[in-house]
């Protein structure tokens, strides 16, 4: 994350992600392609922009979680204009587990997106606390589950991913696709239930 500011403003806006919002379901787009009429959820969704993505290609419900206020703040203004689209941004911090969550009630999602957010969250989190987190959100899942790892940190990737083979396995997902296409973003994966 890094801090920008235009030339000549007098002020400072800070990059949380690496890529556009497009850009960052590279390896994944066709999860994209599936997206009218259904439903996602955006585990650390920053300000909501892979959201409006999904909204923009038909999904009907877009809700996301982050702990970063502004960026909850953002998401909660572009979708306030999109009439269609049943939205709802919350400002969670999810070293609470699971009861962090209650604000979204006990819905399922067809589509659930954890992007180069697991990585945060292992940082901070007790293993097992993780792994309860990932399981209930793989409970929570309808359809599929894509992750996203970093591109600095390949071992790491090849843990998380087995961590989440192991954990959204155990709540009845399977990995049917990995892409290490983007070598700017990472490997990427998608889960899904049978």
């Amino acid at each position: 994350m890094d801090k920008h500011s235009p030339p000549g403003a007098d002020y400072t806006v800070q990059r949380r992600v690496a890529g556009y919002h497009d850009f960052r379901m590279d390896g994944m787009t066709d999860l994209v392609l599936r997206a009218q009429g259904k439903s996602v959820f955006d585990i650390g969704c920053n300000r909501g922009m892979v959201g409006f993505e999904f909204a923009c290609n038909g999904a009907t419900t877009v809700h996301g979680c982050d702990n970063y206020e502004p960026g909850i703040l953002a998401a909660r203004e572009v979708f306030a204009d999109l009439r269609k689209v049943d939205s709802r941004f919350e400002i969670v911090d999810l070293t609470g587990g699971a009861p962090a969550l209650k604000v979204f009630g006990a819905r399922k999602y067809d589509i659930t997106l954890c992007l180069a957010t697991y990585h945060k969250l292992k940082r901070i989190m007790e293993p097992a606390d993780l792994s309860a987190l990932m399981q209930h959100f793989g409970k929570a899942t309808k359809g599929y589950f894509a992750w996203r790892g970093t591109s600095d940190k390949p071992d790491e990737n090849e843990q998380e991913l087995y961590a989440l083979d192991v954990d959204l396995g155990f709540v009845g997902l399977q990995r049917i696709h990995t892409s290490h296409i983007s070598v700017e973003l990472g490997v990427a994966a998608i889960w899904c239930r049978p």
